[in-house]
């Protein structure tokens, strides 16, 4: 039996839980939009043509903030093309997924759509084959009143008031060489610092993410930073991270502890933010927005994977990498928002991609079904439930080797305490595939009452740790967690931990 002692002190908090850290992702991509988010002729469209199964579970998931409209697309898009009327739109080649765009879905429907999920847009502009001037040419479409060429476009195509976009991300991953328009950071810092200055013109009020590396393995990674955070500091917010993860061979015990390398990705660069402010001398603080984050399985070699890109000609939104995701992924996620939470005090935005269809908590058919998929229940729990501090947890759990990251805790943990609601939430997974684990959590400050809820998503009955859900059988999903016992006089909780698991528990507490 693995065994792990958590003590939770209600004076112990990083702050306010960031609600941008529920974010996700829409991109020009697969079957994100087309059939994804959009589908005129369904019979759950509604009269703008959006599928309402998938805006109820976007809504139960809890999302908070969608990044638009990409991703690699952003990068050879031309914002134009996808306003005014529908009819008038070009159709264009898109050298990203090579696909062709249609642009029957732009701006306008974005912005409708995300009104109606009750989620905050967040923005992408193209630094890749555009520049300064197509910056601000969309902000002042999408933000100015009116009175200009641009905002009166914007009122002539059916927007009478301005969108009021606030979040902007400076172009995507322009260390790629995969990137239309791929840059250097000196390239990229310099457009970025003088697009932001540009869009600042037009409205002080934006906040701007600029690129960070594509990923930590990227061999640009930290002096990219560095260097376009040399140009750009004074003029940005946020600086992008992007990780994906996925399992590979015999090797599980990695990938359950991949959140250990996210920890340290994050650490790393808040470390470079930290320095290049620090070389400058400037009080400003500059945060994270980790605006790609998921398990990704880039190593297959199935019909829609990554490797099958442009193998099939020029077509509209084909079905690509629509993972399927296990037991063993959904607690992986979990344990990846466990990590957003710790580090909520720099990690500030956070997007998982995708919403739809394309590595997506959310899968779709054409004109059937729209069903949750097994990571889909960490976020929708950890998104309800995380409300108030962020609590700075001390940990004493059992350790596994593994053989990418060492020791890695088999019990991980993050929490939350909500002083006006009197409750902690506190979101545990157990890495341990064979062995349920004894928890004890030690309340400093705090006597809980009652437990309010408690789940636990765990291998289902009859299944094994690859088990999936399908539109017919959701059948991996959150179930009542047993055993949950308080001791001490509420000073005392006791909780028993299936193997291979991911639990959300909730507790009334008042102050000791």
């Amino acid at each position: 039996m693995t065994r792990a002692r958590i003590v939770v002190d209600r004076d112990f908090t990083l702050g306010e839980v960031p609600r941008r850290i529920f974010g996700s992702f829409v991109e020009h991509m697969g079957r994100c939009v087309y059939t994804g988010v959009f589908e005129p002729g369904h019979p759950a469209a509604d009269e703008d043509g959006f599928r309402t199964d998938v805006l109820e579970l976007t809504r139960e998931m809890g999302v908070s903030v969608v990044r638009y409209p990409g991703g690699n697309f952003v990068s050879g898009y031309r914002w134009e093309d996808g306003v005014g009327p529908v009819a008038d739109r070009p159709r264009r080649l898109d050298g990203a997924w090579h696909t062709v765009e249609s642009n029957a879905f732009g701006l306008h429907e974005f912005v409708a759509w995300a009104k109606k999920a009750d989620v905050e847009v967040m923005e992408a502009i193209n630094l890749g084959t555009r520049g300064v001037e197509a910056a601000r040419e969309l902000v002042e479409y999408a933000n100015h009143p009116g009175g200009t060429a641009l905002s009166d476009r914007r009122i002539a195509n059916g927007a009478k008031d301005p969108f009021g976009i606030k979040l902007w991300c400076l172009g995507n991953e322009m260390d790629g060489p995969w990137q239309i328009g791929h840059k250097t950071a000196d390239e990229y810092g310099r457009l970025a610092q003088e697009a932001a200055k540009a869009m600042r013109y037009v409205d002080s009020s934006l906040e701007l993410v600029v690129c960070g590396s594509s990923g930590s393995l990227m061999p640009t990674f930290g002096a990219w930073e560095q260097t376009v955070l040399g140009h750009a500091y004074d003029e940005v917010d946020y600086v992008s991270m992007h990780a994906y993860y996925e399992e590979s061979g015999t090797d599980h015990a990695s990938f359950l502890a991949s959140a250990v390398d996210m920890d340290h990705f994050i650490e790393s660069v808040v470390a470079t933010i930290d320095a290049v402010g620090a070389a400058r001398k400037s009080r400003k603080k500059i945060n994270i927005s980790f605006d790609e984050w998921n398990v990704w399985y880039q190593g297959r070699d199935d019909a829609d994977s990554p490797s099958q890109v442009g193998k099939s000609g020029w077509v509209e939104h084909p079905r690509l990498i629509e993972d399927v995701y296990t037991v063993t992924d959904a607690v992986v996620v979990g344990t990846f928002l466990n990590s957003l939470l710790r580090h909520g005090d720099r990690v500030t935005i956070a997007n998982q991609a995708q919403l739809v269809n394309i590595i997506a908590p959310i899968l779709t058919e054409p004109g059937g079904a729209a069903w949750r998929q097994s990571i889909f229940w960490p976020f929708a729990r950890t998104s309800a439930l995380a409300q108030g501090e962020i609590l700075r947890l001390h940990v004493d759990s059992e350790v596994m080797d593994t053989p990418r990251y060492g020791d890695a805790a088999l019990v991980d943990v993050s929490g939350t305490y909500d002083a006006d609601a009197g409750t902690v939430a506190l979101f545990l997974a157990n890495r341990s595939v064979e062995e349920a684990a004894d928890v004890e959590v030690d309340l400093r400050g705090l006597i809980a009452g009652q437990v309010l809820s408690a789940e636990v998503l765990t291998v289902p009955e009859g299944g094994d740790r690859h088990s999936v859900n399908a539109a017919d059988d959701e059948r991996v999903r959150l179930q009542p967690l047993g055993g949950v016992s308080l001791e001490g006089e509420g000073s005392v909780v006791r909780l028993r931990l299936p193997a291979l698991s991911w639990s959300a528990v909730q507790l009334e507490v008042a102050s000791a």
